[in-house]
């Protein structure tokens, strides 16, 4: 790997993204809050200074239109971890240790949304909207916005772009990646406009509509409010905010296709969708029937709160309606489920992604009939389209290292903290980027009072969950440690 290429992108991501941490300055001048001016510039001038160094000490490339998939993997890798330590500045100004404010930066910028703070009251207006706006830019991705709106990175943004959300299938909607960069997000800043005018109308005050359409839209489940949606005591938001949360677990490629061709039909001809749409309602019946039985919900509330949950934990949002914690087992027990399936390839939702599973079933199915017929030759197809042989080994072996790192990181936990509820919920909760748990990791509970090694684990575990594992998997292997200068001098 070319060390200037690669220290170079990161300086070009960090210099621009130091004039977006200025953003919460506003929501500061607006509320008068004065102080909170100086956390927001110590951290872009932080973040500028680093790009420029970056860019200055080693010599820039002319273009990266020659980029390697194993530097855009680094790239990828190594920007989110920095942005990450980047937009935790702004919380140390506000009493939050470091590994605290870690945890909290690195829970916002995956959109995980598990947070360490106990007392809301505690903290103004500009420190939420940074929570809320660090997980919209982390829903659609850190890499995707700077392809997007940087002319540096049109070309070489591909290698990039897969990168950041490895999904089965190379999906594009234009020709270049740039094109599509800019179309994805479109989409994505239009839906969060809609759901900002509706949440203002339905009764939320400007500035939560704002920080909570931000969580809904990427997925990240941070609110404003401490009770989370159900706060709000109002059920017309929480309807908004399901419908929202659907759209926010449903992929991006094929929403701008819906909308900018005005054909709806090609929601019904996307297998994934319908295999997405299926599972929510049959789960969120089949969970509104247990906590209409077992704990006395009425029917309507009963459907209203399924649906809400089952949509909040499979999309990895993470906004309750309830505290489902307080409800049957059993009900957990899809809870749980949810959290390890996931929201659809090419969305802001995290898990192992819908498709991977509706694929995985598949296989299995074509294993089983080939048993029975050795010599029987069975396609496997999505959308009327055959899926290659070495895409459904990456599936396979995507599920297996997922569910390898959850049980070991699980494990580790539960006796790090001898605690196999936080072991495996907090496991499940920050590798598939959900947020809440259970127990004391339940939606009106904290990981603030988790040791120092567990939440570093914890961290990880959601950059992993947030990049889908590859681009922290291939830096096991001893080849991938290969560094040399653009003359090809090997330095490593």
């Amino acid at each position: 790997m070319r060390i200037n290429y690669i220290t170079n992108a990161l300086g070009l991501i960090l210099f621009y993204f130091g004039f977006i941490i200025l953003t919460p300055i506003a929501a500061a001048l607006a509320y008068q809050d004065y102080y909170s001016v100086v956390p927001f510039v110590t951290a872009s001038i932080i973040s500028l200074s680093t790009g420029i160094l970056l860019r200055k000490v080693f010599t820039p490339p002319e273009n990266y239109n020659d980029l390697k998939s194993k530097e855009g993997l680094f790239i990828v890798a190594v920007t989110w971890t920095a942005v990450s330590l980047i937009t935790a500045i702004p919380y140390l100004f506000y009493g939050l240790s470091f590994i605290n404010a870690v945890f909290e930066a690195v829970s916002g910028i995956t959109t995980t949304g598990a947070t360490i703070l106990t007392d809301f009251t505690a903290y103004p207006k500009a420190f939420f909207l940074w929570r809320s706006l660090s997980q919209w830019l982390g829903g659609m991705g850190v890499i995707v916005l700077f392809i997007a709106i940087l002319p540096q990175l049109a070309v070489a943004g591909r290698q990039m772009f897969f990168a950041e959300a490895p999904g089965p299938t190379e999906e594009k909607i234009t020709p270049r990646v740039r094109s599509t960069a800019k179309a994805l997000w479109s989409i994505y800043i239009f839906l969060t406009l809609i759901e900002i005018i509706l949440l203002y109308y339905a009764g939320m005050d400007l500035f939560d509509a704002f920080c909570n359409s931000f969580s809904t839209i990427a997925a990240g489940g941070f609110s404003p409010n401490p009770d989370s949606i159900m706060g709000y005591h109002n059920k017309t938001i929480e309807t908004i905010v399901i419908f929202f949360m659907f759209l926010s677990g449903t992929n991006f490629a094929l929403q701008y296709k819906v909308f900018s061709t005005g054909n709806y039909r090609l929601f019904l001809k996307n297998s994934e969708f319908k295999f997405y749409f299926n599972i929510v309602f049959v789960s969120s019946l089949i969970l509104g029937l247990i906590v209409m039985f077992l704990n006395n919900y009425s029917i309507f509330d009963s459907i209203r709160n399924g649906f809400f949950q089952v949509i909040s934990i499979i999309t990895s949002t993470g906004f309750v309606s309830e505290d489902f914690e307080l409800w049957d087992t059993r009900a957990k027990i899809v809870l749980f489920a949810m959290m390890l399936i996931g929201g659809c390839a090419g969305s802001a939702g995290g898990g192992i992604k819908v498709v991977r599973i509706f694929l995985g079933f598949k296989y299995m199915g074509r294993e089983l009939v080939q048993t029975l017929h050795p010599k029987a030759i069975i396609q496997i197809k999505l959308d009327r389209s055959a899926v290659p042989h070495d895409v459904l080994k990456q599936i396979i072996g995507f599920i297996f290292f997922y569910f390898t790192i959850l049980i070991a990181s699980a494990i580790l936990v539960s006796i790090i903290e001898d605690n196999a509820v936080i072991g495996f919920g907090g496991t499940a909760a920050t590798l598939g980027n959900i947020g809440p748990a259970f127990g004391k990791l339940g939606p009106m509970g904290s990981y603030d009072g988790l040791t120092l090694m567990t939440k570093l684990i914890f961290c990880l575990n959601m950059l992993v969950g947030r990049l889908e594992l590859i681009p922290f998997l291939v830096m096991l292997n001893p080849d991938f440690w290969h560094f040399y200068f653009k003359n090809g001098k090997k330095t490593v």
